[in-house]
């Protein structure tokens, strides 16, 4: 049938042909898996995308907002993408608030009528369809984002080639171990590779000490120490009960972990003589710190460490500076040094693309287990402050896991 506005817009003489609707229709292919809910395409080949964004710092739960948009067809180099695994790191939630370094730009280039940006750095996407300038991405492949600030809170995305990660080969992996790879465990594998030269013959003789173990990167650094030969003295918050400590002690334990002790441990007058015991008298020296608490704690892990050691901070929980007594300086010749991952690997992309491919192999080899996490799952029908709340739960207290978002909803 032709609509009468059509017949009416044909010049005389012009053949009729059928026009094409423009308004989105429900495409239903059989019955839509549990979860999935009603999704549109135009037959032009929009896709209906949503995205989580923010035009204007605050807490999540009052700024992120939920924005509804259509993805065209890609053309030339264009990758159309769909989300897997998202997760939600401090510094996402940093860059909301407007107190991280790193801020992406407020833009409208999904149709939002105010500028604004979509929030997320890490993620695992699945590619849908590609332009015909493409030339190693195709339909089913997995990637990441090449750099930060791209945005991966949105259930499907349009990217340049040029901004992604392909990951060569997906056999044996998951979307979760894709999807946090190239935050916590590059951080983790990047500071102690490039702080400090560890004497290959001194291989499970030598230590490093950190605070922050039961984190995403503190896990990271006890597996890779493991792998390594580098034994790992580790610091966790004291739980709610005795109980609940020691289960957190057996579990990074059973990770790799030579040791572990509570904070409080670290701040008592004993904590030197246990030093002394784990490291058989100190004959097997702390050559590395890892730090991402400052204050008290930062300063007792540096004074564990054996002369001519580093220090490295990479976060500050405690909001607390990182205060040092000068001996540490002048008699040990300790080095004090920072590393932001972000920066390093939008200065290193080819170095951090060969970290993620290696501690992908590690994961296919079992040697690299999974974060814990508290899964958000993500469909058509979630509503925006339902996500917004799941971002500000992630500031409160101990948590089961690291959060993150799972896409569960459909393509056609």
């Amino acid at each position: 049938m032709f609509s009468r506005s059509a017949l009416r817009a044909a010049a005389p003489g012009t053949p009729l042909v059928a026009p094409v609707r423009v308004t989105p229709i429900p495409v239903l292919s059989g019955k839509a898996p549990m979860g999935y809910g009603r999704r549109y395409i135009s037959v032009y080949g929009y896709t209906q995308a949503k995205a989580l964004m923010y035009s204007k710092y605050g807490e999540p739960k009052d700024v992120l907002r939920l924005h509804k948009h259509s993805i065209s067809a890609p053309h030339a180099t264009q990758v159309n993408l769909r989300l897997m695994t998202a997760p939600m790191n401090p510094a996402d939630v940093n860059q909301i608030q407007g107190v991280y370094p790193s801020k992406p730009p407020f833009q409208s280039a999904l149709g939002n009528t105010e500028p604004a940006a979509v929030a997320g750095n890490e993620g695992a996407f699945e590619v849908l369809s590609t332009g015909a300038g493409v030339k190693n991405l195709t339909k089913g492949d997995w990637v990441i984002m090449k750099r930060t600030g791209l945005g991966t809170w949105r259930t499907h995305a349009q990217l340049d080639e040029s901004q992604l990660i392909k990951i060569e080969n997906k056999d044996g992996l998951t979307p979760l171990q894709v999807g946090t790879v190239s935050v916590n465990p590059v951080t983790a594998y990047r500071m102690i590779r490039d702080f400090c030269a560890w004497d290959m013959m001194r291989t499970g003789e030598e230590w490093l000490i950190q605070n922050g173990a039961n984190s995403g990167v503190g896990r990271a650094a006890i597996q890779l120490g493991r792998e390594w030969g580098i034994k790992t003295l580790n610091v966790v918050r004291q739980r709610s009960t005795p109980e609940e400590t020691e289960v957190l002690k057996q579990e990074l334990k059973a990770l790799g972990a030579t040791a572990v002790v509570t904070e409080e441990e670290m701040l008592t007058g004993g904590f030197r003589d246990m030093v002394h015991e784990f490291t058989r008298q100190g004959r097997e020296p702390i050559r590395l710190a890892l730090n991402c608490v400052g204050g008290k704690n930062a300063t007792a892990l540096a004074k564990t460490l054996a002369p001519d050691s580093h220090m490295v901070t990479y976060g500050a929980m405690s909001k607390q500076p990182v205060a040092l007594p000068s001996g540490l300086l002048i008699f040990k010749n300790l080095s004090f040094n920072g590393f932001w991952v972000s920066k390093w690997g939008d200065k290193n992309p080819e170095l951090k693309e060969n970290t993620i491919k290696d501690v992908l192999q590690l994961t296919r080899a079992g040697k690299f287990q999974d974060i814990p996490v508290d899964d958000v799952k993500w469909n058509w029908d979630s509503e925006g402050p339902e996500l917004a709340e799941s971002v500000q739960g992630t500031l409160g207290g101990y948590r089961s896991g690291k959060g993150v978002f799972t896409f569960t909803g459909g393509d056609e």
